[in-house]
């Protein structure tokens, strides 16, 4: 899977009119990401490349960078 920073993922989803974004740390430890640069995502529901109605919403399941 190719890395990129959460916010970055994030960018690109509401560039294409994805705004119902919900987001996880992938650590397991619940912690919230404040400083979403900081944060690269592992995985995500529906898996990208997915085709999705506007409404939908997208799950970016990430780890902070220092837990690579």
């Amino acid at each position: 899977m190719i890395s990129i920073d959460h916010q970055a993922a994030q960018n690109r989803m509401q560039a294409h009119g994805l705004y119902n974004l919900r987001e996880f740390d992938g650590t397991g430890q619940r912690r919230l990401l404040i400083w979403d640069r900081n944060w690269v995502v592992t995985d995500q529901v529906p898996a990208p490349g997915t085709l999705v109605k506007s409404s939908r919403t997208i799950t970016l399941i990430s780890v902070n960078d220092d837990a690579q």
